[in-house]
């Protein structure tokens, strides 16, 4: 299986970069990852949230192809602890999916049709946070759950 992580817009912080890169580096170790950027919207702001919305959520489904699942990263959705965000990657791993993908998505979140093409939406914490630190968060947790499925000591319960 492979792991795409799909984010609306590049990066900007330095620091939120290498941290970033230093997780994915280490995750190609146990499985096949990748940050997938799609390109902020040219003249978004003579949008409404609504539109852009839509506008990305086009592209994001661009992305959904035969053999990918889609799921959201949003703040309704359900909440894990490490160890059960790890019980749900190796399930997906074990039900021979072909890729896994995870979205973030811009700062107004998902038009109504990502969240009907979505298998699911997971929340990281009931707290607010940008969407640039939430890509850290998000590659530093499919890390966290491969080191605690192969029983390595980065985990502490």
């Amino acid at each position: 299986m492979k792991i795409t992580l799909l984010v609306i817009g590049k990066t900007d912080a330095a620091y939120l970069g290498e941290g970033i890169g230093e997780y994915v580096k280490r995750l190609n170790h146990y499985i096949s990852f990748e940050i997938e950027v799609i390109p902020d919207i040219r003249k978004k702001s003579n949008m409404t949230a609504t539109q852009q919305k839509i506008t990305e959520g086009e592209l994001i489904l661009t992305k959904l192809q035969p053999g990918k699942e889609l799921h959201l990263f949003d703040e309704n959705g359900s909440q894990f602890t490490s160890r059960e965000f790890a019980q749900f990657l190796e399930r997906k791993m074990a039900s021979g999916l072909k890729e896994l993908v995870l979205v973030v998505g811009g700062p107004y979140g998902f038009s109504d049709e990502v969240y009907k093409n979505a298998a699911s939406k997971i929340s990281l914490s009931k707290l607010t946070f940008s969407h640039q630190m939430v890509r850290l968060l998000c590659v530093e947790q499919i890390y966290r759950a491969f080191t605690i499925l192969k029983g390595e000591p980065y985990h502490h319960d």
